[in-house]
C-alpha cells in the first residue's frame, strides 16, 4: 500500500506536466475546419482540418485523408510528417500544395471564426473557416 501511495502522486504530477498546450486545448478541438484560402488565393478544391485527438490532427485533402502529430504549444504550429492515403485524383497538385503549406506553417491564430496558419514572418499560408 505504501508503494501505491508513493507512485500515485508521482504519476499525477507527471500527467500534469504533459497536459495539452496545443491549439486544441484552447477551444479549437471541436468541429472541423474547411480550407478557404491557400497562399493568398481562394482554394477551390476541398480540404479539411480537425484536431482528432490530443497532439494529433487529421482531415481530408482534395484526394486523400491524412493524419499528423501536432504537439507544439499554442500559438505556435508545427506538425510531424503527414501520413496520407495514396489515392490519386485530378486535384493531386492542390493536395500537394495544401500538405506543403500545412507542414511549413509556424504560427496559428483564430479570428472571427477563421483559423489562420502563418509562416514565421506572419505571412498567412492557410485560412480555414469554421465548419459545423
Amino acid at each position: 500500500m505504501i508503494r501505491f501511495a508513493f507512485i500515485l502522486p508521482l504519476w499525477l504530477s507527471l500527467d500534469a506536466c504533459t497536459r495539452d498546450e496545443t491549439i486544441r486545448a484552447y477551444g479549437m478541438g471541436e468541429g472541423t475546419w474547411r480550407l478557404v484560402e491557400l497562399n493568398g488565393a481562394s482554394f477551390e478544391a476541398t480540404a479539411t482540418l480537425a484536431f482528432t485527438d490530443r497532439n494529433k490532427i487529421g482531415g481530408t485533402g482534395p484526394c486523400n485523408s491524412y493524419t499528423a502529430r501536432m504537439d507544439v504549444p499554442f500559438p505556435w504550429w508545427g506538425t510531424g510528417p503527414i501520413a496520407a492515403t495514396r489515392m490519386t485524383c485530378p486535384d493531386v497538385a492542390a493536395e500537394t500544395a495544401y500538405f506543403t503549406a500545412l507542414s511549413a506553417a509556424k504560427l496559428s491564430e483564430v479570428r472571427d471564426a477563421r483559423l489562420i496558419l502563418s509562416a514565421e514572418d506572419g505571412t498567412a499560408l492557410l485560412i480555414f473557416s469554421a465548419r459545423d
